[in-house]
């Protein structure tokens, strides 16, 4: 066989086993995720592997550059992936996506026991913090803003206002009398 149609038939296959598993995700006929570990399990990685065009006869490349991996170390991400070229090298010549997530998924404590979940977080010291604080506090002030008035609105409070643009005391009040005169009359 050709090594087409060996990747037709391993794509057909994987499309079969994992129809509705929800770690798998093929990302195009020759690309292909899978989630190792559950979403809320700080060991669980994506694991991404693509076939060149001779693949079976060639290894397929392995990356754990997908975002969901930003919390693991580059240490054990080199170490992960070390670990399954050394599976790739036992099954060179095979269809072998299937041996190698079934591989990381058995394995997922082993490839994971050096891993320190990575925090992306700055530490602020004391002297930091009181100069960050200030500076919160002064874009703070700068973010407010005044009500965006429109002309028309514009127009009618210049003939309501003083010439510091307040309003004169008492423009909202009721005249008592002529709600008495009208109330009187019914």
């Amino acid at each position: 066989m050709t090594a087409n149609e060996d990747q037709e038939m391993e794509l057909e296959a994987l499309r079969s086993i994992y129809e509705g598993d929800e770690c798998f995700k093929e990302l195009s006929p020759v690309s292909f995720q899978y989630r190792i570990g559950d979403h809320e399990d700080p060991k669980a990685f994506l694991l991404e592997i693509s076939w060149p065009e001779t693949y079976p006869e060639i290894a397929p490349n392995i990356s754990l550059d997908a975002f969901f991996n930003n919390r693991i170390s580059p240490e054990v991400k080199k170490s992960i992936i070390a670990q399954l070229e050394e599976q790739v090298e036992a099954n060179l010549g095979t269809a072998m996506m299937y041996t190698l997530f079934e591989w990381a998924k058995e394995n997922q404590d082993l490839l994971m026991e050096n891993h320190q979940p990575v925090i992306n977080a700055v530490t602020l010291t004391s002297n930091t913090e009181n100069s960050l604080a200030t500076n919160l506090s002064s874009s703070n002030k700068k973010r407010e803003k005044k009500e965006q008035l429109t002309k028309a609105q514009k127009r009618k409070l210049t003939g309501r206002t003083d010439n510091r643009g307040e309003l004169p005391r008492g423009w909202n009040w009721v005249d008592v009398i002529k709600v008495q005169q009208c109330s009187f009359f019914m």
